[in-house]
This record gives structure tokens, C-alpha cells and sequence, in this order.
């Protein structure tokens, strides 16, 4: 979309302007396409479109296609970039902060938009026993749900976020107690603050796991943000630490146990994380990598 923008610019101006190339690469799963092309990937191509739950639908997919035993690796992750469609789209949303963003944060005032890529390489046991690759983490447990409440919002009580959280738990056969450290969807918006908390809240009562929102980084990276957490969060597993959620002062009032990290914190034993994705449409997806045992 945003070559279709640069394209855009110079054939209005002139019709003998413009590349072409810009304009033909411009649906949404032709950066899967480019990227497959440029690894030498000639095998199962596919793209999940599900707005700000997309990537970690890819990695979800991914897993599964390996379960079933229909692949042995997955290279499965996302990419967004930011564009001017973009940006007018949210700021008629009214959701887009001026100031750098405060996930969580009582004054949260909304979004900023981010653009970026990540990606994890998925393998079987099979193929990482035959490699001896010595394994950084697993997916013990995923689900998606939808709470089918607002095209743009999230249901107050956090539906479909509790759902996908409980379920993905339910899969891994871990407890709340069990989870050392959540990586938040945690945007900075109002709506998306409250329902995450509330669903988090509910589910893990008065013994909440660290927490933060790496969106206070990166921006809102829409359909990539799935991609880019999970990396965080095997890193979190990969490297002992937790990272803090900038700019966090006063908790929300109505959610005053929620207090995110607020510095960096290394030399810490981290073997399961959570990590939430929420997109448009109620798509609500949490993931769950845990550290080898053994």
C-alpha cells in the first residue's frame, strides 16, 4: 500500500508516471510472496489477514500445520508498513496520540503507528532432533476466539481476550501461577487498555505475572505487532529478562492492580510467557512459549 501511495503521487501528475512494479505488488499477500521468492521457499505459501492479530495467526497456523505432521519447518511471522491510508484511518478512529504513547496508563490517550517485521522459524521434533538444534522454546499452547462485539473495539468485559487467554492455558496444561511474564496487546488506546486489563484481571485474580507492553517501543504495528511480540517474548525466555513498559506512571483507576513493569529486568528464570494479539472485528489470539524442559 504504501509503493501504491508513492505510485499514486507521480501518476496523478502524469500518466506517463509511475512505476508499475509499485502498483502489481500491492495486494496483501504479496510481501509473503517477495519474502518466499527471496529465501528460495517453493512449498506452502500462504497469508493470514485477521488486521492486528495476523502474524501470531500465522504462527498458530504454522504449529498446527506441524502437529498434523503436514510440514516439518515454518517460517511464520508478519510484516506491515506504515502508509498515509493508515494513519488517516485511525486518526478518524480518534485513537491516535499526539505524544508517545502510555499503555496502561491512567492519561493513556491512544495509539502511535509503527511499521516493522518478525518472524520465527518453526521446526518439528523430528527435524530438531535429526539438526541437533538445540531448541529456544516451544508453542505449548494457542488459541483464537472472537467476541463478536465492535468492528473497531473491544468488548468492556474482555470476551473474547479472556477466552483466547483461557483457553490457550487450558492447551499448554500450565496454570496462571505458571506464567512468569505476559506480553501485553496493550496499544495505549482507552477501550483496548480497559478490556485487556479486565480480562487479565479476571483470569489471573490478585496474582498477576510481569507484564508490559513493548508497543510503548516499537508503536502499533497492526499486522505485524504479533510477529515482532513473539520475538520479544522468546527472547524474554531465551535471555532471563523482562522489558519495561515505557512511560507508565498512574494506574487506571478502575484497574488499579495493574501495574506493568517499569524498568528492564534481566537474570531472571523465564520458562512460559504469554502473548496477546487483539485485532478489528473481535479477532482475539494468545500464544503461550514455554522453555524446554530438561
Amino acid at each position: 500500500m504504501d509503493r501504491t501511495e508513492n505510485f499514486f503521487a507521480d501518476f496523478t501528475k502524469d500518466p506517463a508516471k509511475g512505476k508499475l512494479r509499485d502498483v502489481i505488488n500491492h495486494e496483501c499477500g504479496r510481501s509473503t510472496e517477495l519474502i518466499a521468492e527471496e529465501v528460495g521457499i517453493n512449498g506452502f505459501i500462504s497469508t493470514i489477514n485477521t488486521a492486528c492479530s495476523s502474524s501470531v495467526n500465522s504462527i498458530i497456523f504454522g504449529t498446527r500445520l506441524i502437529q498434523q505432521g503436514l510440514l516439518d519447518v515454518v517460517i511464520a511471522g508478519g510484516t506491515d508498513a506504515l502508509t498515509k491510508f493508515t494513519i488517516n484511518g485511525f486518526n478518524s478512529l480518534m485513537i491516535l496520540d499526539k505524544e508517545p504513547c502510555r499503555p496502561f496508563d491512567a492519561s493513556r490517550n491512544g495509539l502511535n503507528l509503527g511499521e516493522g517485521a518478525g518472524f520465527l522459524v518453526l521446526v518439528s521434533e523430528s527435524v530438531a532432533r535429526q539438526e541437533k538444534l538445540n531448541m529456544d522454546c516451544h508453542v505449548s499452547g494457542f488459541a483464537n476466539t472472537n467476541d463478536a462485539y465492535h468492528q473497531t473495539a473491544s468488548s468492556p468485559e474482555g470476551r473474547g481476550s479472556f477466552a483466547a487467554m483461557q483457553q490457550s492455558l487450558q492447551m499448554s496444561g500450565l496454570k496462571t501461577e505458571n506464567i512468569d511474564y505476559i506480553n501485553l496487546h496493550g496499544t495505549g488506546t482507552v477501550n483496548n487498555d480497559q478490556s485487556e486489563g479486565t480480562a487479565i484481571s479476571r483470569l489471573f485474580v490478585d496474582k498477576l505475572p510481569r507484564l508490559s507492553s513493548t508497543k510503548s517501543f516499537t508503536g502499533h504495528t497492526l499486522g505485524a505487532c504479533g510477529g515482532i511480540e513473539a520475538v520479544f517474548s522468546v527472547m524474554a525466555i531465551q535471555q532471563g529478562c523482562v522489558f519495561p513498559n515505557l512511560r507508565f506512571q498512574q494506574a487506571m483507576p478502575e484497574l488499579n492492580a495493574i501495574i506493568p513493569q517499569t524498568s528492564y529486568e534481566d537474570g531472571l528464570t523465564i520458562k512460559n510467557v504469554m502473548s496477546n494479539s487483539f485485532g478489528f472485528g473481535g479477532n482475539c489470539s494468545s500464544i503461550i512459549f514455554s522453555k524446554p524442559q530438561g
